[in-house]
Order: structure tokens, then sequence, then C-alpha cells
């Protein structure tokens, strides 16, 4: 049975914080993907692919290939289909945030609970890691044999995520981020600038994943609508663990935006409007996927885990 719209205080409090065992599954296909699509640290030149594989490799939520195979399997495709896009996406994923953690940027030494990339291979090879993931990841999906077939479709898959990561998405949404702290924002400012950073790249995850699938329109209307929904869920939740969530837990430094002076929707908001604000959008991403029936239970699964997460 599907569960009803989420309350303020909890989304759904019957949903476990953490991913159930069709999507643990998943993450292990995307893991096992992720390591034969990078080079071998064996390769040369050596240093370089080793922060490669550390930066992709060392853990993760996997949530991005996640919504790329969920979001396949609700229209019918299998994992061969869907392996190049989850890896192309985790990949873009993987790039931003060694390059976010650099001194530079949000200069942190903590990601996914292990020293951050340039801190273990400092910073020009962390840079230059970030450069090769993400040329690799265009790569990648360009050389995809499941989608070769389909060339129209291919362009629209490469330029899809070619827009997240330029300056309307990712790079755009940092550099409101940097340009954001120690002054105020609206909500409606915020929101954007989260819709850029983080929600550009999962709604990209999602749409791949339709593409791949070779979704109608009226699919990718839907399925846009609930990406939407889930990255801003997903970055108000991780507001939220920043406040309350403990570095040996969340894999990052807790208190960092605080400390630095960023703008996040407790401090905006409150901690009890941004609850709210996160059971409305888990509440919008569930209504938005309520036709694809039982095929769409994975992309509800994903939806429930953002908004419940402890990490």
């Amino acid at each position: 049975m599907r569960p009803t719209t989420p309350n303020p205080s909890n989304p759904n409090p019957d949903a476990p914080p953490e991913l159930g065992p069709r999507l643990l599954a998943l993450t292990a296909r995307a893991d096992a993907a992720l390591a034969r699509v990078l080079p071998s640290e064996q390769q040369p030149p050596l240093e370089l692919h080793r922060a490669m594989r550390y930066a992709v490799l060392g853990g993760g939520k996997r949530l991005r290939p996640l919504l790329v195979y969920a979001a396949g399997h609700a229209l019918g495709a299998d994992g061969a289909e869907l392996d190049a896009s989850a890896c192309a996406v985790e990949l873009i994923h993987a790039y931003s945030l060694v390059h976010d953690d650099l001194p530079a940027m949000d200069d942190d030494a903590l990601r996914r609970g292990r020293p951050t990339c340039h801190v273990v291979y400092g910073e020009a090879m962390a840079i230059l890691a970030g450069d090769a993931l993400q040329a690799l990841a265009f790569e990648i999906l360009a050389h995809d044999p499941h989608g070769g077939a389909d060339a129209r479709r291919m362009l629209e898959m490469l330029r899809v995520l070619g827009r997240a990561c330029g300056a309307e998405g990712m790079a755009g949404g940092q550099a409101l981020d940097l340009a954001a702290v120690g002054r105020g924002l609206t909500l409606a400012e915020l929101e954007h600038m989260h819709a850029c950073k983080t929600g550009a790249l999962i709604r990209t995850a999602v749409r791949l994943g339709a593409l791949a699938a070779g979704a109608d329109a009226a699919a990718l209307d839907a399925l846009d609508r609930y990406a939407a929904a889930v990255g801003l869920a997903f970055q108000v939740r991780d507001d939220i663990l920043d406040v309350e969530g403990e570095s040996a837990v969340i894999g990052k430094t807790a208190g960092k935006d605080a400390a630095a002076d960023k703008p996040t929707f407790p401090s905006i908001i409150g901690m009890a409007a941004s609850r709210a604000r996160l059971a409305e959008l888990t509440g919008t991403a569930l209504q938005a996927i309520r036709g694809f029936g039982a095929p769409g239970e994975l992309l509800e699964e994903l939806a429930l885990y953002a908004a419940n997460r402890t990490h």
C-alpha cells in the first residue's frame, strides 16, 4: 500500500531511514559498474588515476545512479540499458564534490567519513581528478552500446548532462552559493540556488533513466516534477542534518554551514518550517509518480529515503 502524504515532523514515520534490499542491490550494481569504467590504479598517470578512484569508490549513497535505475525500471528498462547513464551521473557528482571541498570553495577536510581528495592527494591533483572525472562521464555516455542505435536520443542525453553541469546547473548554483555567504537570501532565492547546485543533477539522473527507457512526453513531465521535488527535499534534509547531525554519522563536518555563515533552510525559515517544507516536497514527489503504479515503487522508496535519511 502506498504511503499517505507525509506530516511536517516526519515525512513518513514508518519509512526506514536506509535503503531497502532492491535498492541495495542496485547500489552494488552501480559500484561494480563504476569500478569497471574508472581507469586502473596501475595505469599511468598513477597518482591521477588513484585520486579519481579514491574520489568515486570511497562509499556514498549513490542516490543519483539509483534514481537513474529507478526511473528506467518504472518504464520497463533493465540494468544493462541504464548502467552508462548511472555511471555518468555519479562521475559528475563525484567531480563536483572533489572541487566543492577545495580550500577555494567550501574548504572541507572530511567527505564520506574520510579525508577529502585534496587532503590525500594535494590540491593540484584533486583539481585534475575532478576535471578527468567530468570528461570521463561524457565519454562513457557517448559510447554506451545500448544507446547508440538512437543518435537523436543520445545527443539529447548528452545535452541534458552538459546543462546540469554548467552555468544553469551545478556551476551556476555553486557561484550563487559562494556569493550568498554572509548575506541574507529570501526563501525563493535559496530554493533557486539549490535547484541549480543540487537539484539539477538529481533531475538529470531521473531524466537520463527515463530517456534511456524511451519515455514519452507525459512520463518525462511527471518524472521531472518528481525529481524537482526530491532534489529540493534532499537539500532541505541536508540542511537539517547539518544542524542536528554528528560528523561521524553524516560523514562530513557537521555545523559547517552555520560556522561559514551560509544561508540554509533552518537559518532562513527555522527548523519547524524546514520540516514542514520537507514534508510538502516529499508529498509532491509521491503525488507526481502515482500513475506509474507498482513499477514506480523504487522511485517512491527513494523519495522517502531522501526525506528520512540520517546521513
